[in-house]
């Protein structure tokens, strides 16, 4: 049933993990005796897509070490209030209920046993009584009365609230949109310039010609990016690519990098490469040099550092220890310029959006614009890889639907 210009109390724009969370927390809130009338919209034709496709089809569904310093901002304490107000454990309570049996695997990272859908399931379970609009388009939004009026292609509907939960531009094959941001410039909020993040790295052609041999090859590397303090660091995989690098680490310092800046990789993080090679020597050096790093590093990559520097064929009892600590300075700290990423189209999440600044930390809500809403992806909070932006899915869409809510109690 197409509810045509009937007076709704919330509609919902984004049919993704903050868009089903806050139409579920929405009618979990208000109770069975006040039970609002929720619409949720999306263009797409099945809810839920990037929470399918999510963990390897497992669904990283959040983090247990979550908190303000895993997240990225032009205002860096924007996200604690939602995220003090809706934590990991509350939704693993819920998972719980539910029956969903899941496990940590690294780095905190909790993931389903079995399918991302149980994701989607619970969430469609838990916001029924709502309606949920697939597969249609929004054609103009604007405000009449004090409500909010949106012209879809199934017709036009209006609420007293509105909740912006459109996500980025990220993994546009899956019908990502800017339609967030258009609207945010709309009523007048500022926008932080939407770029790609937790992306893989793309380099100069010089530089692919040494890359490209290893491709396939993954290795524990530490990568990081700046100095001092605002230095990012992270210690996981990294894969060579026909096009660069990519691999757990340099997703996560990619969020960090901007173009014309360097990243250093550490290739045998936790170990001194110029002292084993200084106590091998001793033992007997009397093995090729390559063999002997191929001891600490994968036979390919020792090969290729080799080719790079000279010497693969020398014995390990010819090297000087000068020449040991050069080997080990190009091993622990291998300094390279990306030239760029490979953007939008496999990017997991997308940095910058809607200016915190324009939106109030206890419930999204605009400053400028009661009624209307931002939340999930849409809004300049970018959490690292790991759990951490379903996290802030959860925590600003029960944000908005407290103070919705609260609200709404207070409505004659």
């Amino acid at each position: 049933m197409r509810p045509s210009m009937k007076h709704l109390d919330t509609i919902i724009l984004g049919a993704g993990a903050a868009g089903l969370f806050c139409a579920g927390s929405l009618l979990e809130l208000s109770g069975a005796a006040a039970r609002p009338e929720v619409l949720v919209i999306d263009h797409a034709r099945a809810p839920g897509e990037k929470i399918r496709i999510s963990g390897g089809g497992r669904c990283n569904f959040t983090n247990l070490a979550t908190s303000r310093d895993r997240f990225l901002s032009g205002n860096p304490r924007f996200c604690a209030s939602a995220l003090a107000g809706y934590r990991p454990e509350d939704f693993t309570a819920l998972i719980d209920r539910a029956g969903i049996a899941w496990h940590e695997k690294t780095l905190g990272q909790l993931f389903c046993d079995s399918s991302a859908r149980q994701i989607v399931d619970l969430l469609l379970e838990r916001m029924r009584g709502a309606q949920l609009w697939l597969g249609t388009s929004v054609e103009a939004i604007r405000q009449v009365d004090g409500l909010f009026e949106v012209a879809t292609s199934r017709g036009t509907v209006r609420s007293r609230r509105l909740v912006v939960a459109t996500g980025g531009r990220s993994i546009p094959k899956m019908g990502a949109t800017g339609l967030g941001y258009e609207i945010a410039a709309q009523f007048g909020l500022g926008l932080v310039e939407p770029r790609p993040g937790l992306v893989p790295l793309t380099f100069a052609v010089q530089d692919l010609e040494r890359l490209r041999p290893l491709a396939g090859l993954s290795v524990l590397a530490e990568v990081s990016h700046g100095q001092g303090r605002a230095a990012a660091r992270f210690r996981d995989g990294l894969l060579f690519t026909h096009r660069g690098l990519s691999g757990p680490a340099i997703l996560q310092i990619s969020s960090f990098w901007r173009p014309g800046e360097d990243i250093s990789v550490d290739l045998l993080p936790g170990q001194d490469l110029g002292q084993l090679l200084r106590a091998q020597r001793g033992q007997g050096g009397r093995v090729a040099l390559g063999t002997a790093l191929a001891r600490h590093l994968p036979a390919r990559l020792a090969d290729a550092i080799l080719d790079e520097l000279g010497g693969g064929a020398a014995r390990l009892a010819d090297q000087r220890n000068a020449d040991l600590d050069r080997l080990a300075e190009r091993v622990h700290r291998w300094r390279l310029r990306p030239v760029g990423t490979e953007g939008w189209r496999t990017a997991e999440v997308t940095l910058g959006g809607v200016d915190c600044r324009a939106l109030n930390a206890r419930d999204m809500q605009a400053r400028t614009v009661p009624g209307l809403y931002f939340i999930g992806e849409v809004v300049d909070v970018t959490g690292w890889l790991g759990g951490y932006n379903f996290q802030w899915a959860w925590a600003s869409a029960h944000a908005a639907a407290r103070g919705i809510a609260a609200e709404a109690a207070l409505s004659p």
